[in-house]
């Protein structure tokens, strides 16, 4: 079977992204998400202010940079999604693109729900609905959530009616195509979230306080850089932001024109992504300030919620509550939230759509609306649920800290210390693109972002273990924690077993590679 034959092929020939700037505005949509809304100020401040940025900017060149191109070549050299382009590199690889796929399917379950909030919250800011307690309203009123953590499957209408509309809504929009719906999608509300956070910014910074917040996130403390966990904090947060190593930027890069330039767009996407998380410090740090009220900054920091679903759905309120116009800042802010996570979130679910398109030679609508609506109906189920956000903390920290690590150094270790595709991919992204890579890039992604990806797996890993994980029963952490993990090995085994409607390994990869040394 020829390439032109092949089924995949034909879909994505007929799928491609409009040009760069279509496939770049897509990636930008991917990265930016809600982990640089609410995670990355935090993590900042929490390890050594403005000193973090050394770390973090070392990382971000080291490792994200360097991962981010090897995804890009096996998904632009291998012309399919995580399953088969794993498959055309070698036959026993493609467990690993479906252990990829898997991880996309969790994230999406989750990943929706928060958007859910987010649209919720963004009715709630234009009559802050959450009253004088913005804790009270988050936990008990809006969740309903038990005071200890187990599993029901009792409903909430308050997040479930808002969590159908979302996953409506995605699938409509995957379901349209990558150029039709994930493209235009991304360039409908990028612009926009740049926009709206961008007046939220200029609006936090003249907020009474806000120098006060600006100086706690970036006086730096430069002890904190002989901290070990300073720089894995560094690499973490790199990582997990820039959506690699878990099948999107191999789909996505998979939909670009032959001869489309590699390198320079990725170095567009990271830095882009990077900018907007600063942004976001900026923004955050300058309304948590505010919110301090003359009190010392670490005093305030220890006793409010600075990341993750406490910063946006309890510390923000409560400044909305107190600020002039309070409604507008809301508006703009979960607004600001719910577009950043639409983005990222069509862009996980697109991996499940674009694997069962190429495995079962469906076509992207029936692909689309068939595996969006089984997640959906899992998601509906399991997250619009009182007990929701107990489960959904347990599964987040699996598939980011165990699955997504996983899956990077079982990658590497494939395609550079068993296959030895170095040299192939170098040339692959060179000869294509205006920057270059060489040895340095081999080496970095050969030695160094698998040893640190290494001791970030086991240190996690083995803390868990110790010590259990935030508290939550044995049970609840075997059951979603190890037990998810369990369930994308036995998926990728199980899908792998099945058949192909055509042969993947007869394919060309294009351009043909040809042999010469690494300049």
């Amino acid at each position: 079977m020829t390439q032109d034959m092949n089924p995949a092929a034909a879909t994505r020939k007929s799928q491609l992204w409009s040009g760069q700037f279509g496939f770049i505005i897509a990636a930008i949509g991917s990265a930016v998400g809600l982990g640089n809304i609410w995670r990355f100020p935090g993590v900042a401040y929490s390890n050594g202010g403005g000193a973090f940025m050394i770390p973090y900017l070392f990382a971000l060149i080291t490792a994200g940079i360097p991962i981010l191109f090897l995804d890009y070549v096996i998904g632009h050299r291998y012309q399919g999604s995580a399953p088969l382009a794993f498959r055309r590199i070698k036959s026993w690889l493609e467990p690993l693109g479906w252990f990829q796929v898997m991880i996309c399917f969790f994230i999406a379950l989750y990943y929706a729900v928060i958007l859910a909030w987010a649209a919720s919250f963004f009715v709630f800011s234009f009559s802050t609905a959450w009253g004088a307690d913005p804790t009270d309203f988050f936990y008990n009123s809006f969740l309903q959530m038990p005071e200890t953590p187990t599993v029901s499957i009792q409903p909430v209408p308050g997040v479930m009616i808002p969590l159908i509309i979302i996953w409506v809504v995605s699938i409509a929009v995957l379901a349209l195509g990558v150029t039709k719906g994930v493209e235009k999608a991304n360039i409908i509300f990028l612009p926009l979230l740049v926009v709206a956070f961008l007046i939220l910014v200029v609006r936090a910074i003249f907020l009474p306080g806000a120098l006060d917040g600006l100086n706690a996130l970036f006086t730096p403390d430069f002890d904190a850089l002989l901290k070990p966990e300073v720089w894995i904090s560094a690499y973490s947060q790199i990582f997990f932001s820039l959506s690699i190593a878990f099948g999107i930027m191999i789909t996505y890069a998979s939909y670009r024109k032959r001869k489309a330039n590699q390198t320079a767009p990725g170095l567009v996407v990271a830095f882009a992504n990077s900018s907007f998380e600063l942004l976001a410090g900026i923004g955050v740090f300058s309304v948590l300030g505010f919110m301090a009220a003359g009190q010392p900054f670490a005093e305030f920091s220890a006793n409010s919620k600075i990341t993750g679903p406490g910063l946006s759905f309890i510390t923000f309120p409560k400044v909305i509550s107190e600020m002039p116009g309070g409604w507008f800042f809301g508006a703009l802010f979960f607004g600001s939230l719910l577009m950043a996570g639409f983005t990222s979130m069509i862009s996980i679910t697109q991996v499940v759509s674009s694997a069962f398109q190429d495995k079962f030679k469906m076509k992207p609508a029936k692909a689309s609306i068939t595996t969006g609506s089984v997640i959906a109906v899992i998601s509906i189920v399991l997250f619009g649920t009182t007990t929701g956000m107990y489960v959904l903390d347990i599964v987040d920290n699996w598939a980011n800290n165990i699955g997504i690590v996983l899956s990077a150094i079982l990658m590497i270790l494939g395609c550079f210390w068993v296959l030895r595709k170095q040299g192939e991919f170098a040339y692959h992204l060179s000869s294509l693109s205006t920057f270059k890579v060489g040895r340095i890039w081999s080496l970095l992604l050969t030695w160094l972002a698998p040893l640190l990806l290494g001791y970030m797996l086991v240190q996690v890993s083995v803390g868990i273990l110790t010590n259990g994980y935030d508290g939550y029963p044995d049970w609840m952490v075997n059951v979603f924690g190890w037990g998810q993990t369990l369930v994308c090995v036995v998926g990728a085994l199980v899908f792998t077993k099945l058949k192909w409607p055509f042969k993947p390994d007869d394919f060309q990869p294009w351009p043909v590679y040809v042999k010469e040394e690494l300049r």
